[in-house]
């Protein structure tokens, strides 16, 4: 029906009998009732349910519905079809520059680009993020190949402009056919996305078609099930805490034993599991960040232990991961905690690497400050790695140079090696800076690193790692 002003609106017949005073049926009464508002509540909340609030393309909870339906079709009429994951390349890039709602307007305009390069019959979504899927129903490898490039090259063309700049982004793209051996929906989405990460791997920017034998997309999925395995292992508490000894090189009588406290994980048959096997999984997924402060606290749980039991401090590094620099919650975590277990914040020193430093010396340097504000020490690993290593040294306010294991495992045979070392520790030292190198694994090194005048050395010819609970007690520092 329409109103006065010729506007449309649903209406719903009521019907009542009309009885007189013997409550006999004498007729009937009739209503009309406008139910347009609704009606239309009623459609924008099925909208919604399917849609993405931002982009209106369809969500992920309808998406994966749709690639379900898809997969019974194939098992049961070995129909073929295909699924495309995309992951934009520098996203990020404009997020950080310009915040997120410059972020949010361009997958709005993306989304409005991409949509025209597919068939009527395919579905595109956003999964979440600037993750993106496409299926391409009733679609051969071939064709779906041509299609994936074409929604490649469309990102590609792209010229985002907000406040006077222009962003180019890429898009990594992860493709998966869909035939009657494929395997379930979850297996089906972790091939697509370790075919993504594989094209990202590979130099972003491209198209990565997933194969049975692929070794890389297998690589991915194993870091899929570590992800998995380390959310367990936060759950479950199944960290532990070892430590290796960092002994200085020049006697003192004050010296506070001074240890490296390690990650371990423990496996699903007890076996011990290095940091080398999962940290790269916890790295890609996010997860470092409750890793460090899972170590923080039972850190400094345990110092707080040694001072009340033997009266004797201890003074521990730390590693933070790249991740944890700056965050407010890490921030937040080590005041909390070295104010509960009462631990002096001077005998704790974070270690982070030059790389993590140098990828926001601005953002670190703030988080360094802030931290050595509450007393806190820093140490700078694997220094002499980056070409720029020196001049970033400037705007990092560290107390430890841990100079690059590279340059100290072959110290004994290569002058160079000597060189670069002894002008690492020349300069630490003009700058006031203790200097620690690692790596240490024969008596010919150390004799070296003892004539260079490196002030602390560590690694298996002296200490190697061990539980940190066989510290029952500490003890004087060997020299």
């Amino acid at each position: 029906m329409r109103n006065q002003q010729g506007g449309e609106f649903e209406v719903q017949l009521n019907c009542a009998p009309l009885l007189d005073t013997n409550r006999q049926n004498i007729g009937w009464v009739v209503a009309l009732q406008d139910i347009t508002q609704n009606s239309r509540l009623q459609k924008m909340l099925t909208f919604q349910a399917v849609h993405d609030t931002l982009t209106g393309l369809i969500n992920r909870r309808e998406f994966e519905k749709r690639l379900e339906s898809l997969l019974d079709e194939a098992h049961h009429d070995k129909a073929e079809h295909l699924l495309c994951y995309l992951d934009l390349d520098q996203f990020k890039l404009v997020n950080d520059t310009c915040g997120h709602r410059a972020g949010d307007v361009l997958l709005k305009q993306l989304s409005s680009l991409l949509k025209p390069v597919l068939r009527q019959t395919d579905t595109l979504a956003r999964l979440g993020g600037d993750e993106f899927g496409v299926l391409l129903s009733h679609c051969p490898i071939e064709k779906g190949m041509d299609i994936a490039e074409t929604l490649r090259k469309t990102v590609t063309a792209f010229r985002f402009s907000w406040d006077g700049q222009v962003f180019s982004v890429g898009v990594s793209i992860g493709l998966v056919s869909i035939t009657e051996v494929s395997g379930s929906l979850d297996e089906v989405l972790s091939q697509a996305d370790a075919a993504c990460y594989a094209a990202k791997d590979r130099g972003r920017n491209r198209v990565h078609l997933f194969q049975p034998d692929d070794l890389q997309a297998q690589e991915r999925q194993g870091q899929i099930q570590w992800a998995s395995r380390l959310q367990e292992a936060l759950d479950k508490d199944l960290f532990r805490l070892y430590y290796q000894t960092i002994i200085p090189l020049e006697d003192s009588d004050n010296t506070m034993p001074h240890y490296e406290i390690l990650a371990r994980m423990i496996g699903p048959e007890g076996e011990v599991i290095p940091p080398g096997a999962f940290i790269p999984a916890a790295e890609r997924f996010g997860l470092m960040p409750k890793i460090d402060q899972w170590v923080i606290r039972n850190t400094l749980a345990w110092m707080g232990d040694q001072l009340r039991q033997n009266q004797q401090p201890v003074f521990c590094t730390i590693n933070l991961s790249g991740a944890s620099i700056g965050r407010d919650d890490c921030l937040q975590l080590i005041q909390e905690q070295l104010e509960k277990r009462k631990v002096p914040a001077n005998n704790i020193c974070f270690e982070i690497t030059e790389t993590a430093a140098i990828a926001d010396p601005a953002n670190a340097g703030r988080f360094i400050a802030e931290l050595k504000r509450m007393g806190c020490q820093f140490a700078l690993d694997d220094f002499g790695s980056g070409l720029s290593s020196f001049g970033y040294l400037k705007q990092l306010p560290v107390d430890y140079l841990k100079i690059d294991g590279f340059f100290i495992q072959d110290l004994a045979n290569n002058r160079i090696d000597q060189a670069m070392v002894a002008s690492i520790n020349n300069i630490g030292h003009i700058m006031g800076l203790k200097t620690i190198a690692e790596f240490v694994e024969d008596a010919a090194t150390l004799d070296i690193l003892r004539q260079i005048g490196v002030d602390y050395v560590q690694g298996y010819y002296l200490s190697r790692p061990e539980p940190l609970e066989s510290l029952n007690s500490v003890r004087v520092m060997p020299r």
